[in-house]
């Protein structure tokens, strides 16, 4: 599945409608102990990374799958948001326009 940030049709392309997926990630409490001992010093918070790159793999094999059902090659217009649930948990939403290429 191709996925664009490109906003407009292409020409021979048909639009199928949108697509979306999401998630909600949250990190355990000794992650979370230990990523606000980091906090005080500074610096990268790996474990809080590779939590949102998880969570983005995640959501974005659903959208694919979505538009996949649809019967679409491609999605276009994809854009992530993300949203803090509670403390220790954030979502994760992309969502596009599910595209096919015209016979």
């Amino acid at each position: 599945m191709e996925l664009y940030t490109i906003e407009t049709l292409p020409n021979n392309c048909e639009p199928l409608g949108i697509v979306c997926g999401s998630t909600i990630q949250s990190k355990n409490f000794v992650s979370d102990f230990g990523q606000g001992l980091k906090s005080i010093v500074g610096g990268e918070l790996k474990s809080y990374n590779e939590m949102m790159e998880k969570a983005r793999n995640k959501a974005t094999n659903r959208m694919i799958e979505q538009a996949e059902k649809m019967g679409a090659d491609a999605v276009i217009g994809v854009r992530y948001a993300t949203s803090a649930i509670m403390a220790q948990a954030a979502e994760v939403l992309v969502y596009g326009t599910a595209i096919r290429k015209k016979a």
